[in-house]
């Protein structure tokens, strides 16, 4: 049946992925992705350090690429590496740091740990963190204690699709602890997220702008034609002068002829 081809290849893919988290373990790697090509599969692994992953010449590479083709039987696997943005979002990488830093300086500084993590991933603009940590922490009775900061879902669709989700375990003298990171990026839809729109508010505000620039512009208009009012009037009035001027002149000329005209008489 062509159900039972689909089972088995999802339960390929899911071996692959923890083969390689297993095997890539203290390396910053988040999670791993495969993608079915033409030219073969396409494995690509998501890491914060690249670097190591690929190691000196590529070596890790090859023989990764030799135990896939033998184990799991891959005709010609190709292996992409591709880094995180941001490692504080990534619940995979949060909860391998504490883990390491558990391990490195043991179970009576879990809170410093557990605190400092916390404040790092709401730094880095995530809406909530919760951090579990069960185990034999701080005394030799098994306890839980949980590190909570932020708003998170618990509940629906959204703490499936929308919460980045990540167990991990450290293992130390005391004995084996688990540790569960659940965080809700900036970038996740919430249904209960209202947007306000502003849109007869805009509009308002748009036609008292336009309205502005029109009163504005009218009053320079305004302004222009008083200037030349003003212009026009003066000239006027220097016409005037220049014409009374010339017929004052002209009577002068006249009466003197007059006079003369009656002399001879």
């Amino acid at each position: 049946m062509i159900e039972r081809k689909f089972v088995a290849q999802k339960i390929k893919e899911y071996q692959i992925q923890e083969y390689i988290e297993d095997n890539l373990k203290n390396v910053g790697h988040s999670h791993t992705k495969m993608i079915k090509t033409p030219l073969g599969e396409k494995i690509v692994l998501y890491a914060s350090r690249p670097g190591l992953i690929v190691g000196r010449k590529g070596q890790n590479i090859k023989e990764l690429t030799k135990t896939l083709k033998k184990r799991f039987g891959l005709e010609n696997p190709q292996i992409e590496i591709s880094e995180v943005e941001d490692i504080n979002l990534d619940a995979n990488i949060v909860a391998e740091r504490i883990t390491d830093a558990l391990e490195r300086f043991g179970s009576q500084k879990f809170k410093a740990i557990g605190h400092k993590v916390m404040d790092n991933v709401m730094a880095a603009g995530a809406l909530g963190i919760e951090i579990i940590v069960s185990g034999k922490i701080p005394s030799s009775r098994a306890k839980s204690w949980r590190f909570y900061s932020g708003y998170l879902k618990k509940c629906g669709d959204i703490s499936i699709v929308g919460v980045n989700k990540a167990h991990a375990q450290a293992k130390l003298k005391t004995g084996v602890i688990g540790i569960k990171v659940s965080i809700m990026p900036p970038w996740t839809e919430l249904p209960d997220k209202v947007e306000l729109i502003k849109e007869k508010e805009d509009k308002i505000e748009e036609t008292e702008e336009e309205d502005k620039k029109k009163d504005s512009k009218e009053k320079d208009v305004g302004k222009v034609k008083k200037k030349d009012d003003k212009k026009k009037s003066v000239k006027e009035k220097v016409a005037k002068k220049k014409s009374a001027e010339n017929v004052l002149e002209k009577q002068s000329f006249s009466a003197p002829l007059k006079e003369v005209k009656e002399n001879e008489g």
